[in-house]
């Protein structure tokens, strides 16, 4: 498993203000998975990306990340986990605007102390090649739109070849059918590299398009029914 959450609980606030914002959650997403958490606001979709993203620590349960229980990781661990191992995707694509689509990628590999090379540039354009982006491989993110910076996004959370994507609302700056066209390209992208992906999302209507996905409430995790539209 690419992404394995044991009898995770995680508890904010101090005396009488206590939430529980997990409560003994266990989740497995294999290599290749596209799975997507819906829920009310203040369920704990983003409480559970933050903890299977390292960004928090659990109050109690066991995290692992492909072979690394990331829960029993230091500061500096944590850092180079995220760095080479899980890949994120924000809600809004978190470009950096003086840099071109493909330098967006170069970056990754800067941040892992290289300098890029004729591969890492061959590997950036076939993954911007594979999102429908190599032709916009020199354009800045005010040059894009909206569906296409959510695919620069992808491509580069792609760059460091990630065991686990994780995702948080992709969609919801797009409208309903590029929100579509997003979230079947990431189920193809994850299908191809065989990478695990949690993807936190609010609209319902996404979940034709994903391989599985679970309804949070109150902290806790359930599996759902989902229809898959035709692929």
């Amino acid at each position: 498993m690419s992404l394995r959450v044991e009898a995770v609980s995680l508890v904010l606030g101090d005396g009488d203000q206590q939430v529980r914002a997990l409560d003994n959650v266990t989740l497995k997403v294999a290599p290749g998975e596209l799975l997507a958490v819906v829920g009310p606001s203040g369920s704990g979709k983003s409480s559970l990306l933050a903890v299977c993203g390292g960004l928090r620590s659990p109050t109690s349960g066991r995290i692992h990340v492909g072979d690394t229980e990331i829960t029993a990781l230091n500061r500096e661990g944590l850092t180079r986990v995220r760095r080479d191992s899980i890949g994120f995707v924000f809600q809004q694509s978190n470009l950096l605007p003086s840099l071109t689509v493909l330098d967006q990628l170069l970056l990754t590999v800067h941040l892992r102390g290289k300098t890029p090379g004729t591969a890492d540039r061959d590997r950036a354009m076939v993954l911007l090649q594979q999102v429908g982006m190599e032709s916009r491989s020199k354009r800045r993110p005010a040059e894009l739109s909206g569906g296409e910076r959510q695919r620069a996004g992808i491509a580069r959370a792609l760059m460091s070849s990630p065991s686990l994507l994780l995702v948080d609302e992709p969609t919801s700056m797009l409208d309903q059918a590029r929100g579509q066209q997003i979230v079947s390209l990431l189920r193809g992208q994850c299908h191809e590299h065989q990478v695990a992906a949690l993807m936190v999302t609010h609209d319902p209507d996404m979940l034709m398009y994903v391989d599985r996905a679970v309804h949070i409430a109150d902290g806790r995790l359930k599996e759902m029914e989902v229809s898959h539209a035709a692929h």
